[in-house]
């Protein structure tokens, strides 16, 4: 039997403490989000946004060996295109918080789609790494202004309930983004070329600003402000501050640090090299491989909002599970013979770690459960940073002893180095677990 979300704010509110997320700023009237068709077509045109943000960013990770040729580069610098990318990306994460609590989520996705527009299309006609890499960070500085400006529309269109639900929405049809990726840009790469192909997305920018533009409202008739007229703002400092010192939104940085980069760093750069380089597989094979991990990833974010939306008591156990299930999975991978797992494995692998990108929003949903309207966006910004700061780390420690274990007089390589380099996620893994316990027991004891 169905459950419809709306009916579970009890529920939710019993099973969190101080909850934080829906009290309206002092001074601000009760306003009660309608939904309706109203809500789902704002958040259909903020999320057009957000898909389009994920096409740029996953892009590179179908390429990554076509950009290793066209550069002239070994693995450690194609990884600084990933690693500066998602640098920008978790370092934009506060200061678009901040914005869109103070000018709006419409503003800062019209912005986002510029740059990123702009980025890419530098980099279709870029033929050196530096001017290709400055090129990356513009496209990062747009793509970190997308996903908490749609969070940000829908809280203040849809009932506080549906909240998890339309999140996990958001980052379903988002993977929508990197299946077109994986399926049709992989294509148009080898039989295009290069300047077309990251031309043509880059072009694609500008019917999705018009949408934007014409067709968004970020509130719905009638909801008050996010501030109280006259009322005064927290400078920038203690906004942040008063953010940081929230459990929840420490916890829920934590949550998404470990259960996003495992998947993270795989889809944006690493995942094809490895399939192909490390295990032998045809491009068609591994791109197959890498839609399988898109297409778990969508059916998790159903699975998973339903759940959250349900009960909050669930939000830890599914992060949890989701944890194990990657940490075995990669360590039978790792330690098979030779470094050549068998092929049903790699599904199994692909299939588990579908689950890391919905599981990481449970994190963005402990930011939004414990803190007010006023300083949401700054949470969830600070909340966002944790998966892109693991995958940061990632990409760089998997490509750095990539080089280390080079074929002596070239640069490919084999099975063993795949093998030794994709160990390295071990580390954050037990490191986000590990803050993910702290954070929790402290979360538990009850306001003094």
């Amino acid at each position: 039997m169905s459950v419809d979300p709306a009916r579970t704010v009890p529920s939710l509110s019993a099973s969190l403490p101080r909850p934080r997320a829906d009290a309206p700023a002092r001074g601000v009237p009760v306003f009660h989000p309608p939904g309706g068709r109203a809500a789902w077509l704002a958040w259909s045109v903020g999320v057009s946004v957000y898909v389009l943000a994920v096409v740029h960013r996953t892009s590179l990770g179908v390429a990554g060996l076509d950009a290793a040729a066209r550069f002239g580069i070994g693995a450690s610098a194609l990884s600084t295109f990933s690693i500066l990318q998602v640098l920008v990306y978790a370092g934009m994460q506060v200061p678009v918080g901040l914005l869109v609590d103070r000018i709006g989520p419409r503003r800062v996705l019209l912005l986002g789609v510029a740059l990123m527009s702009a980025g890419q299309l530098a980099f279709a006609f870029s033929t050196a790494f530096a001017p290709a890499l400055a090129s990356r960070a513009v496209l990062g500085c747009g793509d970190a202004m997308t996903f908490i400006s749609v969070l940000r529309v829908a809280a203040r269109w849809f009932p506080a309930a549906r909240n998890p639900f339309v999140a996990q929405l958001t980052g379903l049809v988002g993977t929508g983004g990197n299946l077109f990726t994986t399926v049709v840009l992989a294509q148009a790469l080898h039989s295009a070329g290069w300047s077309a192909t990251f031309g043509a997305i880059a072009l694609t920018g500008a019917v999705v600003f018009a949408a934007v533009l014409g067709l968004l409202k970020e509130a719905p008739p009638g909801a008050p402000a996010p501030f109280a007229p006259g009322s005064a703002r927290l400078p920038v400092g203690q906004q942040i501050r008063a953010a940081w010192s929230e459990p929840g939104t420490r916890l829920g940085m934590w949550v998404h640090f470990t259960t996003a980069f495992p998947a993270s760093a795989f889809g944006l750069l690493w995942g094809m090299p490895y399939l192909v380089e490390g295990q032998g597989m045809s491009h068609a094979g591994a791109g197959g491989l890498l839609s399988l991990l898109v297409l778990s990833g969508m059916a998790f974010g159903l699975l998973f909002g339903r759940l959250v939306s349900r009960t909050a008591a669930s939000r830890l156990p599914i992060a949890f599970t989701v944890l194990g299930a990657t940490a075995l999975c990669w360590t039978a991978a790792l330690a098979w013979p030779h470094g050549h797992p068998p092929l049903w494995l790699l599904v199994v692998l692909m299939l588990v770690m579908g689950s890391n990108g919905p599981a990481s929003l449970i994190g963005l949903d402990y930011a939004r459960a414990h803190n007010p309207a006023e300083r949401m966006g700054t949470a969830t910004g600070i909340a966002n940073m944790g998966g892109f700061i693991g995958s940061m780390v990632t990409l760089l420690g998997v490509g750095v002893l990539l080089d280390a274990l080079a074929d002596p007089g070239g640069d490919t390589h084999g099975a063993h180095a795949y093998q030794v380099a994709f160990c390295f996620q071990l580390l954050p893994l037990l490191l986000g677990t590990a803050m993910i316990l702290r954070l929790r027991r402290r979360l538990d004891r009850p306001a003094g």
